[in-house]
């Protein structure tokens, strides 16, 4: 048969049997120089002693996994033990603030009643202030007008004395100056 394809091989040739069947022959594949039935049976062998030996391996494995096990409860024990405490300092800073934020609005209220009163006093202090220099200033032109008049007077006086003066001067004369004299020393 010369048109029968041949398997493809890669390194050594391999063994072929030939069996007869009748018309046709079919040829068995061998690999290193063992028959398929002689895999199997080396096959199962492995697998039975990869049971045999594996079973130590696996409680190796099983103790190492339950190690991990505890290990991961141990950690999440203690991140359910640090976030209770998280949340027990969350509700202290919570409380802290507000009491912090009743504090600011009750110290914002006393601040506006102190503004309020200063406010109140400013005014206060400021009326007074306008009242005094109102005051001082009718003070100080009541001042001024009793100077202005006193002023008049004496000058009033001034020009009616130097007018009496002049007047006496001018029709008085020694003769009429002795009359006067002897009538005042005679109404004594």
């Amino acid at each position: 048969m010369a048109n029968t394809p041949q398997p493809l091989t890669t390194g050594e040739p391999e063994a072929v049997v030939e069996v007869d069947a009748g018309a046709a022959k079919h040829s068995e594949p061998s690999l290193w120089g063992l028959e398929p039935y002689q895999w199997v049976s080396i096959s199962m062998l492995v697998l039975i002693l990869i049971a045999l030996f594996g079973a130590k391996v696996h409680k190796t494995i099983a103790g190492g996994l339950d190690g991990k096990i505890a290990a991961i409860k141990e950690q999440l024990d203690e991140a359910k033990q640090l976030r209770a405490e998280a949340e027990a300092l969350r509700d202290e800073y919570a409380a802290k603030i507000a009491s912090a934020e009743k504090d600011a609005e009750a110290m914002l209220e006393n601040a506006q009643h102190e503004a309020d009163a200063l406010l109140v006093k400013a005014e206060e202090d400021s009326k007074a202030m306008v009242e005094r220099r109102k005051r001082m200033a009718e003070d100080k032109i009541a001042a001024a007008e009793r100077e202005a008049v006193e002023d008049v007077r004496n000058r009033a006086v001034t020009a009616a004395t130097q007018a009496s003066r002049k007047l006496i001067a001018e029709k008085h004369d020694a003769e009429a100056d002795r009359a006067l004299a002897d009538k005042v020393i005679a109404g004594i």
